[in-house]
């Protein structure tokens, strides 16, 4: 029996840095439906050092919180600042109500773009914007060989 393993590369990793990591992976794994693959600790009790999230249709985020190290370092900024991150999904009605119960605040209302997409933008309970949506980009018809 001839058995092959296909590697999935994950080429691009939105990485955001929270202020209470564990409240952010709850959100993100709960309301959104990440699915929490790798999760490490960090030095302060509870912190989280690095953690991997995987998303249904492909690709993923990598979450730290700011009390991961003693010392604080380069990256401790981008808790400060407001992330965005568009996410594909197939039925995003189906998900608006799971992501509202756990505490998204709406920045942008379910609706149809000029573009062909369905979905809708919620703000996490730290501001990062995830907007969900059915569009998929046009990369896929780049690999194969579709026209751009």
């Amino acid at each position: 029996m001839n058995t092959t393993t296909k590697e999935t590369v994950i080429g691009v990793w939105p990485t955001l840095v929270y202020r209470d990591g564990q409240a952010a992976l709850k959100f993100l794994t709960e309301g959104l439906g990440f699915t929490l693959v790798a999760s490490y600790p960090g030095e302060a009790e509870g912190s989280i050092a690095h953690s991997e999230l995987a998303w249904p249709a492909g690709g993923g985020v990598m979450v730290s919180s700011l009390d991961r190290n003693k010392e604080p370092n380069e990256f401790d900024k981008l808790a400060d600042q407001i992330a965005s991150v568009y996410l594909v999904c197939d039925d995003p009605d189906a998900l608006w109500p799971r992501v509202m119960a756990a505490g998204a605040t709406v920045v942008r209302e379910m609706r149809e773009e000029d573009y062909g997409s369905r979905g809708f933008s919620v703000a996490d309970p730290e501001g990062n914007v995830w907007s969900i949506g059915t569009y998929r980009g046009e990369i896929g018809a780049l690999s194969t060989g579709g026209q751009q």
